[in-house]
């Protein structure tokens, strides 16, 4: 009996590329992120930023930039919790240490 031709469409799925390191594609990417300097800010600005910091409500909406693990990210949202013992400001489910906020930008500006 001769066997019967594979169709076009299966015989290309044959060569679809595969990955042989599960996450391999992710670390690679991870290595090529460009890391940043933490920006020690001035008497100045930590002192303006001071004020913004007592304004912050709980259940305000906010948006901070901050520092984290080599970069700086812009996050906007409720303000789920001020704890000043631990020095910790969470905006929704994330906790920015006060030390890595760079800024605080509130509804009136």
């Amino acid at each position: 009996m001769a066997r019967q031709k594979m169709p076009m469409d299966k015989r290309a799925a044959q060569f679809l590329p595969f990955q042989a390191v599960k996450g391999l594609d992710e670390a690679l990417r991870a290595k090529e992120k460009i890391t940043v300097e933490k920006i020690q800010l001035s008497e100045e600005s930590l002192h303006e930023l001071d004020l913004k910091m007592h304004k912050v409500k709980k259940g305000m909406m906010v948006t901070a930039i901050y520092y984290d693990k080599g970069e700086y990210l812009k996050i906007t949202g409720l303000v789920a919790r001020i704890d000043e013992t631990s020095r910790i400001l969470q905006i929704v489910n994330t906790k920015i240490p006060f030390d890595d906020i760079r800024d605080i930008l509130l509804p009136e500006e």
